[in-house]
Formats: C-alpha cells, structure tokens, sequence
C-alpha cells in the first residue's frame, strides 16, 4: 500500500491506498512541535482502527507547505515504516510545465492539486482549495499551470473579526437562513460565508475572462461542501484531491 500524507498549516492529512483505491482516510490537527515518535505513534494507533498494519506500507509520498514538519514525516517514514518517501519538490516528475515567474515558490500541495484535477477531471480547470489560505489555481487547456490567487481562508478572517473587533464574538462557520442578518452572529456569519461564495463566484468570473473559455472548477478543502452547495459557479467537489494527487505523481516516479 502507498501512503499519502499531505502537510498543511491547519491539517496534516493522511490516506493509503491499495492500487486506486482510497482504504483509509484520516486528519490531524499540524503541530511542530510533536517529535517523529508522536506522530509514529498515532500513525501506529491510526491504522489499527481501520485493521491495517504499518507493514503494509510499502511507499510513501508527501506534500509539505511547514518546512519544520518535513524531516519529522521523513523519519517517521524511514524509521517507523521502513519506506523512502517522494518529496513533491524540485526534480520530481510531474507531467506539468509551471509556468509562472519562479516556480520553486509555488506549493507543494498547489502543484499537486493541478495535477489530479488535469488527470481526473480534464482541462482547462480551476482548483479552488479552501485551507488555511484560499487559493485558486488554473490549469490551462495545454495542461500547463498558469498561476493562480491566494485570499485568507474563510477560518482566518473570521478568527480575526473576533480578535480585532472587541464587541464581536468567535462564530461557527455556518451557513444562515438569511443574507440579511438580524443579530451579530448571523450577520458575521453572513458576511463572511456568502462573502466567501461571493468571492469565489467573483474570481472564477474573472478568470474565465483572462482564459476567454470555460473552465471546470473543482473545490477541494475543509468546507468546499459548504461553499458549493451556496454556488453553481463549482461543478465538483473532491475532499480528497489532494491525496489523489499524490498518488498519481508517486505513479509516475516510483
């Protein structure tokens, strides 16, 4: 089995697969300062659960946006499960040209996003990943990737509402029954759930515009479900596209 384990800022998500096929799926809150033996440790109670054995294991790839946490899942593969992971970085085969001004800066987890979504839903698309950041990546038709936009993610503008405004309350990011709210936490919720969806609407508008074609827009992400089902400017979601972009480019260079 492959394990995929893709490092971000709020989440660490994990997922093994047997061939194609997704056995498990699991998400851990990102923290620094755990040592490889920690994170081996629920990794080991983890797999248990779902009856799998670290044995299992035979390869190993990861995506990483925390620069600490790189050589603690690197230990934690070569020590704990005796694999040599593929780190999505510079001189990893990718079957994508990246076409933008420095490409050692873009993400790994963005350059993986594009590549599933050319391999699993087609070209030109647009990969809206709603993290810790929000950020919007195209693929053009070629299937080369063009660049993309980063906004503040939904959980951090409204933490910094709640931090920077001291009459305003920490909220749940739910959706309200109406866009004029008539309290102080439907109106914060309001504004920044249907101010999310609209800016999603607004820049998939504007990027269909520089394209001069339609595109496909896949969402992906901690609440993509919750943004899609306010907007019919998303066709697909995929909570997992990330992860299936790691296996396919562990596919390609193993």
């Amino acid at each position: 089995m492959l394990l995929a384990i893709d490092i971000g800022n709020t989440n660490i998500v994990l997922g093994t697969y047997r061939e194609e096929e997704l056995v498990a799926c699991w998400r851990l809150a990102t923290d620094v300062h755990k040592m490889a033996d920690e994170y081996a440790v629920l990794l080991t109670s983890l797999f248990s659960h779902e009856g799998l054995s670290k044995s299992e294991i035979k390869g190993s790839a990861i995506s990483c946006v925390v620069p600490p946490l790189l050589p603690i899942f690197q230990e934690v593969c070569r020590e704990h499960l005796k694999v040599e992971p593929l780190v999505v970085g510079p001189g990893i085969k990718t079957g994508v040209r990246i076409l933008i001004d420095n490409p050692r800066e873009l993400g790994a987890d963005r350059i993986v996003n594009a590549i599933a979504a050319r391999r699993l839903y087609g070209t030109p698309a647009i990969v809206v990943d709603f993290g810790t950041a929000t950020t919007f990546d195209v693929v053009s038709r070629e299937g080369d990737y063009l660049g993309g936009a980063i906004a503040p993610g939904i959980g951090i503008s409204a933490e910094a509402l709640y931090r920077q405004a001291a009459q305003l309350p920490r909220i749940a990011l739910a959706v309200p029954k109406k866009v004029i709210g008539k309290n102080t936490v439907a109106s914060m919720q309001s504004g920044v759930l249907f101010g999310y969806v609209a800016l999603v609407e607004g820049m998939v508008e504007r990027i269909k515009e520089e394209l001069g074609e339609e595109v496909k827009v896949i969402a992906t992400g901690g609440l993509a479900g919750v943004i899609a089902r306010e907007s019919s400017a998303i066709q697909v979601v995929d909570p997992n596209l990330t992860l299936e972009g790691l296996r396919l480019i562990y596919e390609m260079n193993k």
